[in-house]
């Protein structure tokens, strides 16, 4: 039994590929790389990137069960041979696409946007001008640092 966040059968149910224990444990390797997890720490995430990390693993193996030299390959990204040329995504020749499309699902893959408060915003939760003498009773005291 390998640890991974899918089975070889999850393999066959998902792409009708049949794996290996050892192409089922590269497949988990690779996608811990790409997604900056390690399976221990499974019982921290949430079920929903659990899945998505477990589509990532499963399309994984299934394209390493077809590729050839995948270890030995050199990192490119432009590959021209008898007038005909490519051009591939950074991890294009390492990563499997479907695998790729499914890292993107999980939480901490995706791209957010980031509210960064002011200091007015974060100051409290009371009601009218914060700057108002008027509010002074509803503001907490706190000392001032600084000075001798």
């Amino acid at each position: 039994m390998v640890d991974a966040w899918c089975s070889a059968q999850d393999v066959i149910d998902a792409t009708g590929v049949s794996v290996t224990d050892q192409q089922l444990a590269q497949a988990q390797k690779a996608v811990e790389v790409f997604s900056n997890r390690i399976f221990p720490d499974g019982e921290r995430m949430r079920a929903r990137d659990l899945y998505w990390l477990g589509q990532a693993v499963a399309y994984q193996a299934a394209w390493l069960a077809g590729q050839f030299g995948l270890e030995t390959r050199l990192d490119a990204t432009q590959i021209q041979q008898d007038q005909v040329s490519t051009t591939l995504s950074g991890d294009g020749l390492v990563l499997a696409p479907m695998a790729a499309r499914a890292l993107r699902r999980v939480s901490w893959m995706r791209s957010r946007t980031v509210h960064i408060r002011s200091a007015v915003e974060g100051a409290g939760s009371w009601l009218g001008d914060p700057l108002a003498e008027a509010s002074d009773d509803q503001q907490p005291w706190t000392p001032c640092l600084g000075g001798a």
